[in-house]
């Protein structure tokens, strides 16, 4: 069951408000609790609340904290960006969405409302935040005033261009539309057949409603804070244009029209009176109020004219703000739906339920769910799980910039407790030039250690059958990565990760020599997590077998699927050759049949298919060609490739060549307890990526995954 909707629009003034509301009547049919969250609301210079936020929230009586509703404002969100924080704005959603996500059974989001000057910057970070949300989309287009070849083309653009962002569609609705009934019908299946995307797309059409899209003279009253002089009781009264009244009366009344605001300064009785008169004159269109400006009243005369006239027919309001000045924030005006205005809240809905199939879409909404995740997600997900039971890791390399500011940053997040192996002052005076936090992480000197004796001890025993004396056992404790090493095979810490200044022979040879591999296990091999910009998918073996047999190749392609389903990704093994099914020969090719049978021999229950070319395993269209009947082709999750000079050289191609991809690795599996092996080119971030995945496999050995 899908657990969220993000409802985003392709401008302003689309009416997103009055869709938000019908999908959270329909959603609270179904959900007992459903919060609202806006990643990004409008810049306020009020410090009134959020318009939207407080609609869903006062309307439905959420109990819901509306600091938690909102991460950023719009103008916040673009200062992160432009000061390249940009990884921090969408962690920092991340973080105010899960907190929901944890507490409500289902979270509606809602985009920006396109009112900033940037219309693409603002289409970008709504398609990057719902990608990142794991969030499938409910697309709202304005059809107001536009031809139906418009409608189609920039809709259709639209869908597409999500598409193209790792975003799932799920229904598009277009709004305010004023063809006709024939013409609507066209426009929708047009859209639905040409759309890149699902063919399940859902497209709903909903016809202009004034009452909805135009702006009462109660609305004007309070975007301006204009004072209400008469027609207390004729506010409701809404309003379609502007007229501002410059000129003398006989030329002014051509430009009326039906619900026009009549703008005008307060000291102009003659149109002040003259647009009450046309108001009653049933040969000119009935305005719908008049606003005075400059804070000007009319005359005492004027006044008393007016009020010993029975029942004024229109409202007369009055501002302080000059007409230039007014006429530009009237602009801004569009027509909102406010929680207490049952009139127009009650035309929403309707409007709404007449214009979508509301049994289709609430089914939709409650069995989709994305399966695309993009590697900001992933990443999140990782040092969440890492944080939800927090493990021991041990960092050897503890004088390394880079981990010392890896070790600075997973302690501030939660991620894992470290500990840091170095001489005190050494790694005292580097904490210290780069300015780091270091009171939670322990440091630890291995010849110091009240451990050194009894590691040297432990070790001593389990080499002496290989030779080695006393005095080779306290010289290979005296090596940080064996120290760390015997560190966790004797459960003092839960795992190591190393290699950013060493070389994975030396990172792994102790793993090697005393933690061995796990009794199911003949070998230790590796996956990189290839975090593309939609999926997530495991290669393996990348680095550490050079040329695996068929029986090696099988526990590989078995390994990586627990690997697999430990962080989340539902297995589906490809056993990767230069040939498809029964098409090729040739030893390279039996070799992965073979490893395909043993694999499938061992763990049944699993998904795996061989030999696959990779075009096959990983394209849709391919593989209905190749392997049509195949539950692993065009779908797979699982690459397992036949010789180390393959998966290296792939994984580095995909690395390089896909958009926004990450890689994460290698991590080894195999072993009794969890040791990774890091590049000697890794950054900070990928330092911290290994260090959450090292505690969750060690979660994972203990039995809390």
């Amino acid at each position: 069951m899908s657990k969220n909707l993000y409802i985003t629009a392709t401008e302003e003034k689309s009416g997103k408000s009055a869709i938000a509301l019908g999908v959270m009547q329909l959603l609270l049919r179904d959900l007992q609790h459903v919060a609202i969250f806006r990643p990004i609301i409008n810049d306020n210079q009020t410090g009134s609340r959020d318009h939207d936020i407080n609609l869903i929230m006062s309307y439905f009586n959420l109990d819901i904290n509306y600091e938690d509703t909102y991460a950023y404002t719009l103008k916040e969100a673009r200062e992160l960006i432009n000061s390249g924080k940009h990884s921090l704005l969408l962690e920092n959603i991340l973080n105010k969405y899960s907190q929901l996500e944890e507490k409500y059974d289902f979270v509606l989001c809602e985009g920006t409302d396109f009112q900033g000057k940037d219309q693409n910057f603002e289409f970008d970070i709504n398609a990057e935040i719902a990608a990142n949300l794991s969030c499938p989309v409910l697309l709202v287009a304005n059809g107001r005033g536009k031809t139906s070849e418009d409608i189609i083309a920039s809709t259709q653009l639209v869908i597409d261009a999500l598409e193209d962002k790792g975003v799932d569609t799920v229904a598009a609705i277009i709004n305010r539309i004023t063809a006709s009934k024939a013409e609507m019908d066209g426009i929708l299946s047009s859209i639905k057949c040409k759309a890149r995307c699902t063919e399940d797309l859902l497209v709903y059409g909903i016809a202009e409603d004034e009452s909805l899209g135009n702006p009462s003279m109660n609305d004007v009253r309070k975007w301006l804070d204009a004072s209400v002089l008469y027609g207390h009781g004729r506010l409701d009264t809404l309003v379609d244009d502007y007229v501002i009244a410059a000129m003398r009366i006989g030329n002014f009344l051509e430009y009326i029209e039906t619900a026009s605001l009549i703008i005008t300064p307060g000291d102009r009785s003659d149109i002040i009176l003259s647009s009450l008169a046309s108001r009653l004159s049933s040969s000119f269109p009935d305005i719908s109020g008049i606003l005075l400006t400059g804070g000007l009243q009319p005359s005492a005369s004027v006044h008393r004219l007016i009020e010993g006239w029975t029942g004024v027919p229109i409202p007369i309001l009055s501002v302080d703000t000059n007409t230039y000045r007014t006429t530009q924030l009237l602009s801004e005006l569009y027509g909102r739906i406010d929680p207490e205005d049952q009139r127009k809240t009650a035309s929403a809905l309707g409007t709404f339920e007449s214009h979508v199939n509301i049994n289709e879409l609430r089914h939709r909404l409650v069995t989709s769910k994305s399966i695309k995740v993009t590697p900001k997600m992933f990443e999140y997900k990782l040092v969440q799980k890492a944080k939800a039971n927090k493990q021991t890791i041990v960092l050897p390399e503890g004088t390394s910039e880079r981990v010392l500011r890896a070790a600075d940053m997973l302690t501030r997040r939660g991620v894992a407790d470290i500990i840091l192996l170095g001489k005190g002052d050494e790694v005292g005076v580097k904490v210290s030039s780069l300015g780091l936090d270091m009171h939670d992480v322990r440091i630890m000197d291995p010849v110091a250690s009240p451990e050194f004796d009894d590691y040297c001890e432990t070790y001593f025993k389990l080499r002496e059958h290989k030779g080695i004396r006393m005095s080779d056992a306290k010289d290979r404790m005296m090596d940080p990565t064996y120290f760390a090493s015997m560190m966790v095979y004797k459960g003092h810490a839960d795992g190591m990760v190393s290699g950013s200044v060493t070389t994975t022979q030396q990172t792994i040879r102790p793993a090697f020599e005393f933690i061995k591999t796990k009794p199911t296990a003949s070998i230790v091999s590796s996956v990189f997590l290839m975090c593309l910009k939609d999926r997530i998918l495991v290669f393996g073996d990348c680095a550490v077998n050079p040329n695996p047999n068929a029986e090696q190749l099988a526990e590989i392609a078995l390994s990586s699927a627990q690997t697999a389903k430990i962080f989340g990704v539902e297995p589906r093994v490809a056993l990767l050759s230069y040939s498809t099914g029964q098409s090729g020969k040739g030893a390279d090719v039996e070799k992965v049949k073979e490893a395909a049978r043993i694999a499938k021999e061992r763990a049944p229950e699993l998904l795996i298919e061989g030999p696959l070319q990779y075009d096959a395993a990983i394209d849709p269209s391919v593989a209905k060609t190749k392997l049509p009947d195949s539950q692993v082709a065009g779908r797979a999750t699982v690459f397992i490739f036949p010789d180390l000079n393959t998966g290296n050289n792939t994984y580095k191609a995909v690395q390089r060549s896909a958009e926004q991809s990450v890689a994460i690795g290698p991590v080894l599996q195999g072993l009794n307890k969890p040791v990774n092996d890091l590049s000697r080119g890794c950054t900070v971030p990928d330092i911290v990526n290994t260090v959450a995945i090292t505690a969750i496999q060690a979660q994972a050995e203990k039995g809390l995954i």
